[in-house]
């Protein structure tokens, strides 16, 4: 492996390792020594990036716009191309948008060949029907899952009965053509799944249950796995969870 594509891999694993990450763990992806590792840090730090920590503590990247921009291979290449055009397939509209300029970002910052590439990318992602689009704010939705704020809304069930609830959102999930919200529902005291084709009227409160959003999604995944195999570990059979 030549030196230069070391460092790219030392880049990598910098990235994918959660900081601060060892000498020894990025020795051990690299495949040199501790020695040849330290010398590579270096070498990284007078090229430009940004690595905290030293030998002895474990490092963090902090990533920086004025770097070169990163190498991705072809695989990597097509997998992020068809990542980012199956949320523009299925993603709220927001989110769609979102996708769109993250692929306009990437052409503008990749050297041409790869450029060229991911403009003419071999995969592709797209839907015959569209799911249904939500009814309210995602991006609030979004944030105050983000920010473990708890939401109120008014929802209307699979048989057409009409609640409102007060919920602590956990996580939005694309599951069988439609956006789910999975979440505690303070109402029937148990994890919950709804639609947001079916929620109205969203308003985000002001209290908290930070900093229980990651437990409680353990909890969530746990609870929906076992009432509904059949599916994904992240969500439960459609609508079946949000029944009163």
């Amino acid at each position: 492996m030549s030196r230069t594509a070391r460092l790219f891999q030392l880049m990598q694993s910098l990235r994918r390792h959660a900081p601060p990450v060892t000498a020894r763990q990025l020795a051990d992806d690299t495949n040199v020594s501790l020695r040849t590792l330290y010398r590579d840090i270096e070498a990284l730090r007078g090229l430009g990036a940004i690595i905290d920590g030293t030998a002895g503590y474990g490092y963090a990247l902090t990533e920086d716009a004025a770097l070169p921009p990163m190498m991705f291979d072809d695989e990597e290449i097509e997998a992020i191309v068809l990542g980012l055009r199956d949320v523009q397939a299925v993603g709220d509209p927001h989110l769609a948008q979102a996708a769109q300029n993250a692929l306009a970002k990437l052409h503008a910052r990749l050297p041409s060949a790869q450029a060229h590439r991911l403009k003419y990318a071999v995969l592709h992602a797209d839907r015959m029907v569209r799911p249904p689009l939500p009814t309210v704010d995602v991006r609030a939705l979004r944030q105050a899952t983000w920010d473990e704020r708890t939401v109120e809304m008014d929802y209307i069930d699979v048989e057409g009965r009409a609640t409102t609830r007060r919920v602590d959102p956990l996580s939005i999930v694309f599951f069988k053509e439609t956006h789910n919200l999975i979440a505690w529902c303070h109402l029937r005291q148990a994890y919950r799944n709804f639609r947001l084709d079916r929620m109205q009227n969203l308003t985000i409160t002001d209290a908290s249950f930070r900093p229980r959003r990651v437990p409680m999604l353990r909890d969530a995944i746990e609870v929906l796995s076992n009432c509904w195999p059949e599916s994904t570990a992240m969500v439960a059979k459609d609508g079946a969870m949000a029944q009163s």
